[in-house]
């Protein structure tokens, strides 16, 4: 995980500054952004993540500045829906993940899921559902980046008519230079210049948006409200009592959030900020060390952040505008090797941002709570198995939700090392995905491969100790441990 150097914050509480260390290197990015042709937003953004970098300085956000957030609107009690508003309305997938974590070098989205169906097949499976429901064009977007886009669109193309008709398919996200650990200069891999980039966060939404010249299209076609979900979160779809609400609510910005249980303690959480008393995310990084009991007490800090958005999109425009073309977000530096996959390469600072925290750059910014059944995001191997799996079902419309049998609780998987990169894990269950629909728990430890029709129930432990591969059976499998 990288650690969040600053948090200058759009609240304006802290003037950033140039610096010696800044003045000296920008202008070498300066030259190569600009020899790349990235536009004025994408330089903007990078220029203020570089200058917080090298600004030295370590904001944190301490206990004591904060409360905790106690009560927010709920899911279950919305009642209204106005499908009307679905005209005005963007629905947009962030799909510029490689899914490298997983090991591949493609679009994670373009993973099977359920039969040959993938992320994207269902995704755009969704947006057709709710054309067809609600008798109207609901535009729909794609973030790209420039890994993902040519595969992505030419996957997409057996999609008829899926693309808007005054709006193209996709914008792609920027690419950011990757920074060299030893020098603060940039990186330079003649072996492979792509290697010299990297996609910014998630959080680059935002200056994708206004430099590729979208924003503007969008409020000159009209468009007043946008979602926004990530590719990779099958339970997250547009949802017409979330946009009444939201449109009711003339909020210019809202964040889903759920329920923080004990598992996800070390995850980032909802607060509100003491001096200005807006909503803000406190993530893990950004929390002192004295405080770190305090942030990880789910009865007191009680929601996590789904990375499901709605924004006005005229209030976007507006925030733009107040701080100068560039949204002062929190800057995540995330050390890599410049080549990935070779970690005997030079090491890098990859600069990042995450558009949750975006919440702090919009006064009167709301937050609503969700069921997690909107929240199934596939960010391991595990994850993956899970959603495969018979404890996940495909609802009407085209979302991956937990059978109700689980009671809201996905099963518990913990897979070994040797199966965290996607293939590994396929060639696990090349004869199929086993049962978990009435699994609590289930450790694989050791190199094995599941028979067909393998079931486990309650906690169930498998381990191979020897080095060769080894074949579990067909059957049953109950609160048990199981030697190969």
């Amino acid at each position: 995980m990288g650690a969040l150097l600053s948090v200058f914050g759009c609240n304006g509480e802290e003037e950033l500054t140039s610096n010696p260390v800044f003045e000296e290197k920008w202008p070498l990015f300066e030259k190569k952004m600009m020899e790349a042709g990235l536009n004025e937003a994408a330089m903007n953004a990078f220029k203020y993540n570089f200058q917080v970098l090298t600004s030295g300085k370590d904001l944190t956000i301490p206990e004591s500045s904060i409360s905790a957030v106690s009560r927010l609107p709920k899911y279950s009690d919305l009642k209204q829906e106005n499908a009307a508003l679905l005209q005005s309305t963007v629905m947009v997938k962030l799909n510029g993940g490689l899914g490298t974590g997983m090991g591949l070098d493609k679009a994670k989205s373009l993973l099977p899921l359920k039969g040959k169906n993938t992320f994207l097949d269902f995704i755009a499976q969704q947006v057709v559902y709710m054309r067809k429901k609600f008798n109207v064009e609901l535009a729909f977007i794609l973030m790209n980046s420039f890994a993902t886009s040519s595969d992505t669109i030419a996957h997409l193309k057996k999609y008829k008519g899926l693309a808007s008709p005054t709006l193209p398919l996709e914008f792609v996200q920027n690419k950011a230079p990757k920074v060299l650990k030893a020098d603060l200069t940039p990186a330079v891999w003649p072996h492979k210049r792509d290697h010299e980039w990297c996609p910014p966060g998630h959080g680059d939404l935002y200056p994708a948006l206004l430099g590729s010249g979208m924003l503007k299209q969008l409020q000159e076609e009209g468009f007043k409200y946008m979602f926004v979900s990530n590719s990779d979160n099958l339970g997250a779809t547009m949802d017409l009592k979330l946009l009444t609400w939201f449109a009711n609510s003339g909020a210019p910005f809202a964040m889903e959030v759920a329920d923080r249980t004990e598992a996800d303690k070390k995850g980032g959480h909802l607060a509100r900020s003491n001096k200005t008393g807006g909503l803000l995310l406190r993530e893990s990084a950004q929390c002192p060390e004295a405080d770190e009991k305090a942030f990880q007490n789910v009865s007191k800090h009680k929601f996590f952040n789904t990375n499901n958005l709605w924004i006005n999109i005229q209030e976007l425009q507006a925030s733009f505008e107040k701080f100068g073309g560039a949204l002062p977000l929190p800057v995540i530096s995330n050390e890599k090797t410049v080549d990935p996959r070779d970690k005997k390469s030079p090491a890098v600072l990859q600069l990042e941002t995450a558009m949750g925290a975006a919440i702090e750059c919009f006064p009167g910014a709301q937050a609503i709570l969700i069921p997690r059944t909107r929240f199934a995001p596939v960010k391991t191997t595990a994850d993956m198995l899970a959603l495969m799996s018979d404890a996940y079902d495909v609802t009407e419309d085209f979302r991956m939700e937990l059978k109700p049998e689980r009671n809201g609780i996905p099963p518990n998987i913990k897979l070994d090392g040797c199966y965290k990169f996607v293939d590994d894990m396929m060639a696990l269950v090349k004869n199929g995905p086993p049962s978990l629909i009435k699994c609590t728990k289930l450790t694989i430890e050791g190199k094995m491969v599941f028979d067909k029709n393998v079931v486990f129930e309650g906690e169930v432990k498998v381990v191979n100790s020897g080095d060769s591969s080894k074949k579990l059976k067909t059957g049953t499998y109950t609160n048990t441990t199981v030697e190969l």
